[in-house]
């Protein structure tokens, strides 16, 4: 079923507090919630905590829960990526994608998905805490990070950002790269074509337009 009111979906899972995931089980309901998994046409069982953060001109970084609305001004990016509550070795490599399922609006997005970011080679780093480890990419990403602008009279719109296992070879696809349009993208075709198999960790935002717009 294509994505209904965001009224009646989404309402619940707003929330004028910054805070990450702390459950697995929270992150499925908050995606199953938001007809994501349906929309997105992936199957979402997350394995891992993925967490985002957004850094700020002044002030901490906005961190982020699935299903939180953010002001535009708040989403500037690029935002920050880490894996929480899992001992990850720093040889493994993860492909981290994130898409715009409601361009240009929910009730009509004839343009999505819209590609908001692409990139590999996403190594483990040194960690924040015991419980946090970053991450942090070897190599240019794919797609650079485009901040959200959903269109003036829109509905706020999903960011999906979700955290995949690299295959091997991934470097050397081609079915996207820097000069790829960015609408109209099926992260589950691509990652069906690339062998990355379903999400093992994810999040969303959710965005309206500047209330200027």
């Amino acid at each position: 079923m294509r994505f209904l009111s965001l009224s009646t979906l989404l309402l619940s899972l707003v929330t004028l507090a910054s805070s990450q995931d702390t459950s697995l089980a929270a992150v499925r309901r908050a995606f199953n919630t938001a007809n994501i998994p349906a929309d997105a046409a992936i199957t979402f069982d997350p394995s891992i905590l993925f967490e985002l953060a957004f850094p700020q001109t002044s002030g901490p970084p906005v961190e982020v829960h699935a299903g939180i609305q953010l002001p535009r001004n708040a989403t500037a990016g690029p935002p920050t990526f880490s894996v929480r509550d899992t001992v990850v070795s720093p040889r493994q490599s993860f492909v981290v994608a994130a898409v715009d399922l409601d361009a240009p609006t929910p009730q009509n997005p004839t343009s999505a998905q819209i590609r908001h970011f692409l990139g590999g080679d996403f190594h483990p780093r040194a960690a924040v805490t015991l419980r946090t480890q970053t991450l942090a990419n070897a190599t240019a990403a794919i797609s650079e990070f485009r901040q959200p602008t959903p269109p003036a009279g829109s509905d706020p719109h999903r960011y999906v950002f979700l955290l995949f296992n690299q295959p091997r070879g991934f470097g050397r696809q081609t079915l996207v790269n820097s000069t790829t349009p960015i609408q109209n993208f099926n992260i589950s075709q691509f990652a069906s074509e690339i062998g990355l198999g379903n999400p093992i960790g994810g999040t969303f935002i959710l965005v309206g337009p500047d209330p200027t717009a």
